[in-house]
């Protein structure tokens, strides 16, 4: 039976995740997943894609805050829960436009502008933030996202990345590790790419349902300790992940909706097919 084996969070959008051990869940996925984000002074998102160097910064969550760190920059810390005095910034996130996010001060910008060479503010989700999942035909009107691309949680097993890696190591290539794809969950004890077929599963008390395959981008071939690019794994994928109905995209991992929109999930869960 297929095992829930690691859980990550992403607390900022592009930044380094945390490894947890157990989640919580609400309206917008894993509490604590991307409900901070980095923007341009005009509210548009930031991501690796376009500043690599944000693989650098670290990210660490307790009860009350959010502390991001970066070799030679020390650290800056702000509140994670709503602040109804925050000023309110209209960001956007791919065609998600209009978000209202609240500030999180001139330090936390001051810090991240000087780190990553322009000028920037941190936004965080709060009492005024609302972004409905904007996939037409896949999307059902309760389903809501946080600062994430477009789904609320992402799935990959780990059979699926051992057989990448195998392609890689047949290719004299060097391998690549889980992080390089941005999981929430990471499940085992099923065969390769077994979590594209999964239409409807509960991991423990939670119930998913499959949003479709996850096409990537250049971030997967950032390595996130270092920050620097190569043309791997993105150039193996190409050559047998390309998807069936638009070869543009090429797949791994499968994007989710939890249909349960409160509960924990936990390491050793198992996944039950429904």
């Amino acid at each position: 039976m297929p095992t829930l084996t690691s859980l990550f969070l992403y607390p900022v959008k592009s930044l380094r995740g945390c490894r947890v051990t157990s989640a919580a869940l609400d309206d917008l996925g894993l509490v604590g997943d991307r409900r901070f984000l980095v923007v341009e002074p005009h509210g548009r998102f930031l991501s690796q894609r376009t500043l690599p160097r944000m693989a650098l910064i670290e990210t660490a969550l307790t009860t009350d805050t959010l502390t991001l760190t970066a070799s030679g920059a020390g650290s800056v810390s702000v509140t994670r829960a709503s602040d109804p005095n925050a000023p309110l910034r209209t960001v956007g996130v791919w065609s998600s436009e209009g978000l209202q996010a609240e500030d999180c001060g001139d330090t936390a910008a001051a810090w991240l502008s000087a780190f990553l060479a322009m000028p920037c503010r941190l936004v965080r989700a709060g009492a005024a933030f609302s972004r409905p999942v904007l996939k037409p035909g896949k999307a059902r009107p309760e389903d809501r996202v946080s600062f994430a691309d477009a789904y609320p949680l992402l799935a990959i097993s780990e059979a699926s990345l051992a057989d990448l890696n195998d392609r890689l190591i047949s290719r004299g290539e060097e391998t690549v590790p889980m992080n390089r794809f941005r999981p929430n969950l990471v499940v085992s004890d099923c065969g390769p790419f077994a979590e594209d077929t999964w239409t409807r599963f509960r991991i423990g008390e939670i119930t998913f349902r499959a949003g479709g395959p996850c096409a990537r981008c250049i971030m997967t071939t950032t390595d996130q300790a270092t920050a620097e690019r190569g043309p791997e794994p993105l150039r193996l994928l190409a050559t047998y992940r390309r998807d069936a109905t638009d070869p543009t995209h090429v797949n791994f991992g499968q994007n989710l909706f939890h249909e349960t929109k409160s509960g924990t999930l936990r390491l050793g869960d198992a996944v039950t097919m429904l």
